[in-house]
């Protein structure tokens, strides 16, 4: 079974994550040849193709230029008359409202996974609701349980996303070298917090909480997230002034993009998100 999965590709959160896991695991359904579909090339685009699977790229959309939308829907219509799929998975409510009606119109069945809490009143819901699929997964029964707001009466498929098979833990050497790496001592107790520069993520309430350990020795803090959109550069920007002003920016290591966040989970020794709003994942 030929599966095109279809996303924006300006990103790099949880949901490219699970493209890349699709991509790097597929062997392990062998059933299911996954392809994807993006708009935008980027460091997506870059780690698909090191895992050898198909990409296209269907070109840089904005909305506010109607011009692009048509552009993509053309070069992904024709897609499908040059290449043989079964299934199209469109991911989150930007792809659907774009490219579910092109997809209906080539007669192929569509999925709509849905990756996060939907309203249904922003304009853009509003315009993936025009396009019922045939089907639906949610990442978590939270999302699930918000699906109504777009598709009242399609009963959706729960599938907790995996992010990786299940790695192995870093050796002495290892650790020591990720640590030296982040330079941090071999004995401090680290903290990491792993996520998008999203102020629901809790990175604020989090600083917080360790202004109050500034007494305590030992402790290292890793946060794990780089800027992708102006306003993140911003909050940046103010969550550093935050260390700063608590007195803890000596101990709190803004890392950006990190490649393999898996190493650097396993040379940690505390996981802490304290978000304060709902997490889609669940």
């Amino acid at each position: 079974m030929n599966v095109l999965h279809i996303g924006a590709g300006n990103l790099f959160g949880g949901v490219e994550t699970l493209f890349v896991t699709l991509a790097r695991h597929r062997r392990l359904c062998r059933e299911m040849t996954p392809q994807f579909a993006l708009c935008f090339d980027g460091r997506l685009s870059s780690e698909l193709r090191l895992t050898g699977v198909p990409v296209y790229i269907l070109g840089d959309v904005r909305v506010r230029r109607p011009w692009t939308v048509w552009r993509a829907r053309r070069i992904l219509a024709k897609l499908f008359k040059d290449q043989r799929f079964d299934v199209v998975v469109c991911h989150s409510v930007w792809p659907q409202a774009l490219f579910g009606p092109v997809v209906h119109a080539a007669g192929l069945p569509l999925v709509f996974w849905l990756h996060d809490a939907a309203g249904g009143s922003h304009w853009l819901e509003r315009w993936a609701a025009w396009t019922r699929p045939d089907g639906v997964v949610c990442n978590s029964r939270f999302t699930a349980g918000r699906l109504p707001n777009l598709y009242p009466g399609i009963p959706p498929r729960v599938v907790y996303c995996p992010v990786g098979t299940a790695q192995e833990k870093l050796s002495a050497a290892e650790r020591q070298a990720v640590r030296a790496a982040m330079q941090t001592p071999q004995d401090a107790v680290v903290i990491i917090q792993v996520s998008r520069l999203e102020s629901w993520k809790g990175h604020r309430l989090h600083l917080e909480a360790l202004g109050r350990l500034i007494d305590l020795p030992g402790w290292v803090c890793w946060q794990v997230g780089g800027v992708q959109r102006p306003h993140e550069r911003r909050y940046l920007e103010e969550l550093k002034f935050m260390a700063a002003r608590l007195g803890i920016s000596e101990r709190v290591r803004f890392l950006g993009h990190c490649a393999e966040v898996h190493r650097l989970l396993a040379a940690a020794d505390i996981h802490c998100q304290p978000n304060t709003g709902p997490e889609p994942f669940g």
